[in-house]
């Protein structure tokens, strides 16, 4: 049973995964005059570089062995890696060309896209809540794609990347750390080439603009994994629908920042399909916690049951532990498309 310091400390590694990650557009504008390609090479090159080190020094290893065996798990682990690094490169070039709300509303929609593939891949039935909330965000895609006079694409692609990232990994079952490392080796070769191209260009801004930005570039690894490792601190010490409140807190750091730092434009068509993106998520999140307090209440009151039904010690009349004594089996946990 975890303690109350476990549980608070979990609250704040949650908090700052997802407000490292809802800062992130304040770091790539200073890595400019890289390109978006560059930056995103360097992601690649350093995050390598980062978890090799970090997993050094916690000596987890067994994994490379397991995986190198499984050509299954490889062939999904290089599925994951180009995934996301549509979805990195799209992100970059996003916050660098100013489209940081366009970049907020992809993962504000995230959620409702997951459970839509949940439907459409897993099989998975959802509750009338959760086909409202799809509803809902379906309806405000719409009225963005007519106020914009085209579909929202960054954000939808943004949105479908995550989501089929998030489904591989969940296919391929392995640790944050050892994830992020096996698809950055993936991603190592292609992206050190490139950097070396941009070299032979006589292009490349690594090195070109002074100690500062050097060390910013080599950075990129940092701040891509220490977010994933409080995340990962975060999982195992608090409730999934805590995670899954605290999921919202970065895109709306990217939202604020979008409108109040980088003062991008809010027409009046981008505030009504926002808000019907929010309407779907707080519809969503209430039928998270509801299901989730219902869980809860049959599987306590499944186990007083239990513990009530016990048959009784040798000194006690025989007749107390009669056929009445078996105990209740436990309800099956509500299954969820989140």
């Amino acid at each position: 049973m975890k303690t109350e310091n476990e549980e608070r400390a979990g609250l704040l590694y949650g908090i700052g995964a997802y407000g490292m990650w809802g800062l992130v557009p304040l770091f790539w504008p200073l890595l400019k005059p890289a390109g978006s390609v560059e930056i995103l090479a360097h992601r690649m090159v350093w995050s390598l570089v980062f978890v090799g080190i970090a997993l050094l020094a916690v000596r987890r290893w067994g994994w490379v062995r397991e995986l190198v065996r499984s050509p299954r798990k490889l062939g999904m682990i290089t599925v994951a890696a180009a995934v996301i690094t549509v979805n990195w490169g799209l992100y970059i070039w996003s916050v660098n060309t100013g489209h940081v709300v366009e970049a907020s509303l992809g993962y504000f929609i995230n959620p409702l896209v997951t459970i839509a593939l949940g439907v459409l891949v897993l099989q998975e039935r959802l509750r009338p809540a959760q086909w409202a909330a799809v509803g809902i965000g379906f309806a405000a895609v719409l009225v963005l794609a007519i106020g914009y006079g085209q579909p929202p694409w960054i954000s939808l692609t943004l949105a479908f990347s995550f989501a089929l990232y998030g489904l591989v990994k969940k296919k391929v079952n392995i640790g944050g750390l050892e994830s992020l490392a096996a698809e950055t080796a993936v991603q190592f070769l292609p992206a050190l080439a490139y950097l070396v191209w941009l070299g032979g260009q006589g292009t490349l801004a690594f090195g070109s603009h002074g100690a500062g930005h050097t060390a910013l570039l080599t950075a990129t690894g940092i701040v891509t994994a220490v977010p994933l490792v409080c995340f990962g601190a975060a999982a195992i010490r608090v409730p999934l629908s805590t995670l899954g409140l605290l999921q919202y807190l970065a895109p709306t750091f990217q939202f604020l920042l979008g409108v109040l730092y980088f003062h991008e434009e809010m027409p009046p068509e981008r505030w009504a399909g926002f808000s019907l993106v929010w309407l779907a998520l707080t519809i969503l999140t209430w039928d998270a916690l509801r299901t989730a307090r219902r869980s809860r209440a049959a599987m306590e009151t499944a186990k007083a049951a239990a513990e009530a039904a016990e048959p009784a010690g040798p000194a006690e009349d025989e007749g107390a532990a009669g056929p009445a004594g078996a105990a209740a089996p436990s309800p099956a946990p509500a299954r969820q498309a989140l």
